[in-house]
């Protein structure tokens, strides 16, 4: 039988643009909930009819803000898929959700949609921190969204961001130490990052606030390791953290470099050995979907040198690491051609990398070096292929 597929479907709209946020979100007055939902569902058709007898792993509504999506449009989108591809058993359907309470009064309908796991943007436990990152929502209104979406869901992520400016390692085992105690068998921790063209970036240019500082930010990260791990919910990648059989299957999928489907405005997908990219403004996206019946903007053809560099890229980044047989069997290059095996080495005796038979791995100690790390060790050449 063939491998499994995820699918990835993006929700482009947003209430507000958050000033950190660089995601293909787009405010806008109206939306015609009609036009999307039939838009979403030809975008679904197209890919569908190039990969038959591929069973669906996982679903991921993301933004945006998908639970801004009415229920009934969730509900046919997950039937269409079932028809289109079948579901393996367990499958996954995560929806990303903003912790208010007109979102919150939505999930009883979502989880009869099918939706299964939820992930929700807490970003903070502080009120002075929201309102610094743009949220709408307040912490109570945000901690009772948990308490809902907990009594309707089997699984539920939180996301937080840290490293915020002038946070103190104090503040921050607090607020982890608060976050840990609700019971949530995953949790998405990321530092606070200062992305070009988000208003985040114009503020910091113009000298209206200071990011934290680097050793600053390390100190949180470490800290971050450590009271998760102590709580059973260790790394199995850079910023998520879960405990052992909660991972994320759907990100998995993307971290070991399987296929994916991404359908609707700005979203990714790789499958059948080619990178897809749909048309990121909404409107343009409606506009291919009449003309062509699907969203893309651009499909190339992947070589085998770049689907074993983005196999590498992606799966350095897990706590599992990767398997070298396997890259060389699905890409046809020499485990000595993909990577610089005398760096791995010199590396893995600063204890920031191992390397046991065919697998490497970068350890907890080398991962907050990793965009370092990762130029030194990986090898690929265009003409790689054995």
């Amino acid at each position: 039988m063939s491998n499994p597929l995820a699918l990835y479907i993006h929700w482009p709209f947003c209430v507000s643009k958050c000033p950190y946020c660089d995601f293909n979100s787009h405010v806008r007055e109206s939306v015609d909930q009609d036009a999307w939902c039939a838009a979403l569902l030809a975008d679904m058709a197209y890919e569908a009819a190039l990969t038959p007898g591929r069973k669906l792993s996982s679903i991921f509504f993301g933004g945006g803000t998908p639970s801004l999506m009415p229920p009934s449009t969730v509900a046919v989108l997950i039937e269409a898929a079932a028809q289109h591809w079948g579901f393996a058993d367990n499958i996954e359907i995560t929806l990303e959700a903003n912790p208010s309470s007109v979102e919150a009064s939505r999930f009883a309908d979502l989880a009869k949609a099918g939706v299964n796991r939820v992930s929700l943007g807490l970003q903070s436990l502080d009120d002075a921190a929201l309102a610094f990152l743009g949220r709408a929502h307040s912490v109570a209104e945000s901690l009772d969204a948990l308490t809902v979406a907990q009594q309707h869901f089997d699984r539920v992520n939180i996301d937080l961001i840290y490293a915020r400016p002038e946070q103190t390692a104090k503040q921050w085992e607090a607020e982890l130490r608060r976050a840990l105690s609700f019971g949530t068998d995953h949790m998405s921790l990321y530092q606070l990052t200062i992305e070009a063209g988000t208003r985040f970036e114009t503020l910091v240019r113009t000298g209206h606030f200071t990011p934290a500082d680097d050793d600053d930010a390390a100190t949180l990260y470490e800290m971050t390791q450590d009271m998760t791990r102590a709580a059973g919910m260790a790394a199995y990648e850079i910023s998520n953290h879960a405990r052992v059989g909660h991972e994320s299957r759907h990100n998995l999928s993307y971290w070991r470099y399987d296929d994916y489907i991404g359908i609707g405005p700005g979203a990714h997908g790789r499958r059948l050995k080619c990178a897809t990219q749909r048309h990121k403004k909404p409107e343009n996206f409606l506009s291919s979907v009449g003309r062509n019946a699907h969203g893309i903007s651009s499909e190339d053809h992947l070589d085998p040198a770049s689907r074993a560099t983005e196999s590498l890229l992606m799966g350095l980044r897990l706590s599992e690491g990767i398997s070298l047989e396997r890259l060389s069997s699905r890409t046809g290059i020499a485990p000595d051609k993909m990577l610089d095996f005398k760096a791995v080495d010199k590396i893995a005796r600063l204890g920031l990398i191992t390397r046991d038979g065919d697998r490497v791995t970068v350890t907890p100690q080398g991962m907050p070096l990793l965009d370092a790390i990762l130029p030194q060790i990986v090898a690929v050449e265009a003409d790689a292929a054995a």
